[in-house]
C-alpha cells in the first residue's frame, strides 16, 4: 500500500477502535470458562481492572497503527500491523468481558489514542532499531502489569483470569519477537518516562 492507503488504515483503526466496533479473529480465551457469581465489590474490582487493560489495548492499537507508518521497511511494517491484529484480539476480548461484567470502558479512550498515535510516530521516526526496542520494553511493562492484575483480581473471577493470561503470552511473544528482530534496549530515562506515563494512564482509567 502506498502511504495514502496506509493512512486511511490508520484513520479506520483508530475509528472502530475509539468506537468499540471491533471483533476477535480468535477464540475468547474464557471460552466455555464458567462465569461464577461475584459480589458487587468483587465486580467492581474486575471492572475496574479490566477497563484499565482495555485502555491498553486502545494504546497499543495507535502505537502499532504508528509505528507501521513509519517503519524502514516493508518486513517491519508488516510485523507490527500483524501485532496490532493481535492487539484487536485483546480489545476485543477485554471489552466483551467488560460488557459481561456490566461495566463500561474508559471516556477517555479517545484522548488514550491520541496520546499513544503521537508517542508511536515519535519512536518510528528515531529508526526501526529504537521503534523494536520502544515495542519490547512496552509489551515488557505490559507482561508485568498483566501479571500484577492477576494477583488482584478475584479468584472466583476465572473469565477475566483466563482473559489476561492469554493477552500476557501474547505481550511475551511480542516482546521477544521485537528484540529478536534488532531492538535496542531503550536508556533508563526513557523506560522511567514511560513506566510513568503508564502509571498516570492505570490510575486514571481505574476510575475514569
Amino acid at each position: 500500500m502506498n502511504l495514502t492507503d496506509r493512512l486511511l488504515v490508520s484513520v479506520d483503526n483508530a475509528l472502530r477502535t475509539v468506537s468499540g466496533a471491533v471483533h476477535a479473529a480468535r477464540p475468547n480465551p474464557a471460552g466455555r470458562v464458567p462465569d461464577h457469581d461475584l459480589d458487587a465489590e468483587q465486580r467492581r474490582l474486575s471492572g475496574a481492572l479490566m477497563r484499565v487493560n482495555h485502555v491498553g489495548e486502545v494504546c497499543a492499537q495507535a502505537l502499532y497503527q504508528a509505528q507501521a507508518l513509519t517503519a524502514g521497511s516493508d518486513t517491519l511494517q508488516q510485523e507490527m500491523v500483524q501485532a496490532a491484529r493481535e492487539e484487536t484480539d485483546h480489545l476485543a476480548w477485554t471489552q466483551q468481558r467488560l460488557a459481561e461484567l456490566g461495566d463500561r470502558v474508559s471516556l477517555l479512550n479517545p484522548l488514550w489514542y491520541a496520546g499513544a498515535f503521537g508517542i508511536g510516530l515519535l519512536a518510528g521516526r528515531l529508526g526501526d532499531r529504537v521503534s523494536l526496542g520502544f515495542v519490547v520494553e512496552t509489551e515488557r511493562q505490559v507482561e508485568a502489569h498483566l501479571a500484577g492484575h492477576l494477583s488482584r483480581l478475584p479468584v472466583a473471577d476465572e473469565r477475566s483470569r483466563a482473559i489476561v493470561e492469554a493477552m500476557k503470552e501474547d505481550e511475551r511473544r511480542h516482546a521477544d519477537h521485537a528484540l529478536a528482530a534488532g531492538g535496542m534496549e531503550l536508556p533508563a530515562p526513557v523506560r522511567w518516562l514511560m513506566r510513568s506515563a503508564a502509571k498516570v494512564m492505570t490510575v486514571t482509567a481505574h476510575r475514569i
